[in-house]
């Protein structure tokens, strides 16, 4: 007897899940045991005096023991204290604590300064399920200084949308895994993230889906095509991205306008909203920008993007100086 072979798909798709439910469960009692050990260790330290001594007493105990190994280390117990001592006055981010690894939080506490970037850090590995190896990516691109820095620039077309597009689009993006020259065609430019897609999607966000590269559009008796094609499952829309290897200039805005009044007339569906569409050039200048969507119906956002690592020095002071003239306030 013959079964079909979508029962066993069906099968191997629960035990796929099950074991990633298994993992997350083991993963927050790790998380809640050291969380447990550091407040300890952080009571006695200010109760009883406990020095530095009577820790690695306490790790070299542990050594001898069937809890034997690297993870009870006098430094790793001295990072469980720290873990508890930054966030347990924090009560609505320890919820979250256990949904990272703990080789996520060390990374975190290795990397951050303030406890905004921390929780940043903490809820985008929640949202996103980051690797150790994407966070790190996305850490060394300054992705918080990124993110805030672009909020703050977001069109006031943009900020009008139903979505909360705030945690979802940047003004600016680092392409540095496509090991592009100073100096390239926008045929490379999409040539390489199509090629890349799955690194073009970190960056991104992983609620895009890649729909398409030179995506064909038929309007009257024309072809059109769109440079990149996407949908994005939390917005519920279509987003249509133009490539410009040279400065924003206003005259951009009339062709992606035009594919997105397309998008909505011939794919969007009733139960979708309305799609958005993505210039994404070389440079800008902010006051063009501005002018350029101050009467624009169409939700459009213009982004720059960057070749190479950003300077994150450079842009936490371009941070702090947003935060020194009360542009936003830090919570």
């Amino acid at each position: 007897m013959e079964i079909d072979s979508v029962h066993f798909e069906y099968l191997g798709q629960l035990i796929k899940e099950t074991k990633i439910k298994l993992a997350r469960s083991v993963n927050a009692e790790l998380v809640n045991l050291y969380w447990q050990i550091g407040e300890y260790l952080s009571q006695q330290i200010e109760k009883q005096g406990w020095g530095k001594s009577v820790v690695v007493q306490f790790a070299n105990y542990l050594q001898m023991t069937e809890f034997s190994g690297p993870g009870f280390s006098d430094k790793n117990l001295w990072r469980m204290k720290q873990f508890y001592e930054t966030y347990h006055n924090y009560p609505k981010l320890s919820a979250v604590l256990r949904e990272i690894t703990w080789t996520n939080h060390l990374m975190i506490f290795s990397k951050t300064k303030t406890i905004e970037e921390k929780e940043f850090y903490i809820r985008l590995c929640v949202k996103e399920r980051y690797s150790s190896r994407e966070l790190e990516r996305q850490m060394n691109s300054a992705l918080f200084e990124r993110t805030m820095l672009g909020n703050a620039k977001l069109s006031s077309t943009m900020r009008v949308l139903p979505q909360d597009i705030g945690s979802i689009f940047r003004d600016s993006y680092v392409l540095e895994f496509l090991d592009l020259p100073e100096v390239h065609l926008e045929k490379d430019l999409k040539s390489l993230i199509a090629t890349n897609i799955r690194t073009f999607l970190l960056e991104f966000g992983k609620d895009f889906a890649f729909l398409g590269e030179e995506y064909r559009l038929q309007v009257g008796n024309h072809d059109f095509f769109i440079d990149l094609l996407f949908y994005n499952r939390s917005l519920s829309c279509l987003i249509a991205i133009e490539l410009k290897v040279v400065e924003f200039s206003p005259e951009h805005l009339g062709q992606l306008n035009f594919y997105l009044e397309a998008l909505d007339r011939d794919m969007k569906k009733s139960c979708e909203n309305p799609s958005i569409g993505i210039l994404l050039c070389k440079s800008k200048d902010e006051t063009v920008v501005e002018y350029a969507l101050g009467r624009t119906l169409s939700p459009t956002l213009v982004a720059d993007y960057q070749t190479k690592l950003p300077d994150k020095k450079i842009l936490q002071a371009h941070l702090q100086q947003l935060f020194d003239s009360g542009s936003f306030e830090q919570e």
